[in-house]
């Protein structure tokens, strides 16, 4: 089995970089790193980045985890091969521009592109945001699946992926102690659903949900509360369309792992939000 320590970071494909790191600074509240004509770099905690913007197609997606070992990066990819999951090692060049030691990659069955790290880069100081929106890490992502069944039982054989709840047939699920980093929603196509930033409080969310409002961005969801770990949320429209997510949610620590029960929800607007707030995300919809 695979041991993951944690999601990473995500590169996104866009044509307008431009029009990316205003959003990613004036709305999104990220403090840029290194900016260039073919790829922006983002913080949102001590990473040296979680978000990094390349010159490409939208909808061009790729989820990073960190292995739990770095030791184990060529084991885990043999291990991928011989199961005949498409993958591969990254060269020099492609981990210098992801700014970690080394790093592998596979497609998962739907097809969406996921790479294992080895000793991703640390900052070398204190992250100071753009805007105070009270920020303080890359959380977890929503990822498209074109056969949630067929993926769920995927990073359940081959990683040390556990399932927290369920919200009908998607699965909400974790690596590590907090209550999900990934969580597989229904879709055509390979991709990224949403994706999460945390917040220090519901204070900073609700400022929040006003100055986007003030912005004219289009807020898709909440303020709300999610049923299933109990944290405050709110979802907005981001860049290239991609949805955008605050909330105070990741941090529901699960502290009994032997006992814990995965919960089953139904796929209904209550399972998403206890206060009944609209919701305008499909993939949130039976």
């Amino acid at each position: 089995m695979i041991e993951l320590r944690d999601i990473h970071s995500l590169r996104i494909g866009t044509a307008d970089l431009a029009a990316a790191k205003t959003f990613a600074t004036e709305i999104l509240g990220l403090q840029v790193v290194e900016d260039n004509s073919e790829a922006l770099y983002l913080r949102s905690d001590n990473r040296h980045h979680s978000l990094c913007y390349v010159k490409g197609k939208a909808g061009d997606h790729i989820v990073a985890f960190e292995l739990k070992d770095h030791r184990s990066l060529k084991a885990s990819i043999g291990a991928l091969a011989a199961a005949d999951i498409p993958c591969g090692l990254g060269t020099e060049a492609e981990a210098s521009a992801r700014f970690c030691h080394s790093f592998g990659w596979f497609n998962d069955p739907s097809g969406n592109r996921i790479e294992l790290l080895c000793r991703p880069f640390e900052a070398n100081r204190r992250y100071f945001p753009s805007r105070d929106a009270g920020v303080k890490g890359f959380g977890h992502i929503g990822l498209n699946s074109t056969d949630i069944p067929r993926d769920e039982v995927f990073w359940l054989q081959y990683f040390n992926m556990r399932v927290s709840d369920w919200i009908g047939g998607a699965p909400l699920m974790r690596v590590n102690p907090r209550h999900h980093q990934i969580a597989l929603f229904p879709a055509d196509k390979p991709g990224v659903q949403h994706i999460n930033h945390q917040v220090e409080s519901f204070d900073d969310l609700m400022r929040s949900f006003y100055f986007l409002k003030k912005q004219g961005v289009r807020v898709v969801f909440g303020p709300g509360r999610h049923a299933t770990s109990g944290g405050y949320f709110l979802y907005f429209e981001g860049h290239d369309g991609l949805t955008y997510e605050y909330s105070t949610s990741d941090r529901n620590i699960i502290e009994d792992e032997k006992n814990y029960r995965p919960r089953q929800f139904a796929m209904e607007d209550k399972s998403f939000c206890v206060f009944g707030s609209d919701n305008e995300i499909s993939a949130f919809k039976d």
